[in-house]
């Protein structure tokens, strides 16, 4: 069976919480510690172009503006910086944040004339540039938003943007700025958009942390994935009225911590399972369709094997630890042998997936905790 994925860069070993390729994908940015590396891949092979260093603390979030020229980070270092490559080396610009606690995740508008940033202190700045200061400020969303902000989302307008945050509460906000957007069409969110607007506010019953929130391709409609191992689905009616559905599908996976949408009808999901699943619906329900990665279960091949002493396998002490890492990572064993050599899990990343982003319409690109950016076909 041919490998799921299309390109593996091992690039070291310290966990990547976040990733970006550029629009024509030649460039790919990734969060280490407290800076991002940014590499050309153009050729299929990743060659280290620059280091960003400007932070002080680890940086949480990096997204690359729509237009390829600018790259955005944020860090616990309670900062958002804007890199941008004018004179052949990347230079940051001054973001005006005004927030007391980490920023937790960044990303561009898709019209790449503002971008949000999520934060521990409760608020989300939305900013854009001040052309007479040099600079980038930002308007702040506050109400009702109790928690920290763990993730946010454009809708296709570049207006109404979507967060996800620790008091299990999706919301979906009017983001306009006058004399920066243009007045937008009327959408299911809601026609009258002034800033600060609530258009939608939706939880499950557990309240778990909300880890990811995105819009579908149409932006009719908005998937989350939480801490209780659920995915929800939200389809909005219209302003003023009752969402068509809200769906909430429970699974027997480990939580989730990131999605893409593949069409309208099909999101991929990945996290602490280091595998990706496919799930398709629509307005009416959510099924698994099927895992990127075929993962072998041994628990029954265990007892069966106890019963054959003959063809029992001698287990190195090195291989049980592996077994056993696997039972508290996955609730399973897989079983060692001898091609494996060191290798604990039978899916690509050896740990837990921390983002996923679409490539391209049939491919996903994720990075994990394990030093890995895969790029997998769907």
């Amino acid at each position: 069976m041919s490998s799921p994925a299309a390109a593996i860069f091992q690039l070291g070993n310290l966990p990547i919480k976040d990733h970006v390729f550029s629009p024509d994908r030649s460039l790919l940015a990734i969060t280490k510690s407290n800076e991002v590396e940014v590499y050309n891949v153009s050729s299929g092979k990743p060659v280290l172009v620059t280091t960003l260093r400007g932070h002080d603390k680890t940086v949480t979030s990096v997204d690359i503006s729509p237009d390829g020229s600018k790259i955005l980070t944020c860090s616990q270092d309670r900062n958002a910086l804007v890199w941008e490559n004018s004179t052949g080396e990347y230079k940051p610009t001054l973001v005006l944040l005004r927030i007391n606690r980490a920023a937790t995740c960044c990303r561009w508008s898709p019209d790449g004339q503002k971008f949000a940033v999520g934060s521990s202190d409760r608020v989300i700045a939305v900013c854009y540039y001040e052309a007479e200061n040099d600079w980038w400020i930002s308007k702040h969303l506050k109400k009702p938003i109790k928690s920290t902000v763990t993730s946010l989302d454009w809708h296709p307008n570049s207006v109404l943007l979507a967060s996800g945050s620790t008091d299990g509460h999706v919301r979906v906000f009017s983001a306009f700025i006058k004399g920066i957007d243009e007045k937008p069409e009327p959408t299911v969110w809601g026609s009258r958009l002034p800033f600060q607007i609530l258009c939608g506010d939706y939880t499950n019953e557990t309240r778990a942390w909300i880890h990811y929130v995105r819009f579908s391709p149409s932006g009719d409609s908005l998937a989350y994935v939480s801490h209780d191992s659920s995915i929800g689905v939200v389809y909005p009616a219209g302003e003023g009225l009752e969402p068509r559905a809200v769906l909430n599908i429970k699974t027997n996976y480990l939580p989730f911590k990131s999605l893409a949408w593949i069409t309208e009808n099909k999101i991929v999901v990945g996290g602490f399972n280091c595998n990706l699943i496919v799930f398709e619906g629509d307005v009416s329900s959510w099924n698994e369709g099927y895992k990127i990665e075929q993962e072998t279960d041994l628990t029954k091949e265990v007892a069966h094997d106890k019963d054959d002493d003959d063809d029992e396998e001698e287990i190195s002490s090195h291989q049980a630890l592996n077994m056993f890492k696997q039972m508290d990572l996955k609730g399973r064993v897989n079983k060692p042998s001898a091609t494996s050599g060191s290798r604990g899990l039978d899916t690509i990343h050896q740990n837990s997936i921390s983002s996923i982003r679409n490539y391209s319409p049939k491919q996903v690109s994720t990075s994990g905790i394990d030093g890995k950016v895969v790029i997998f076909n769907i």
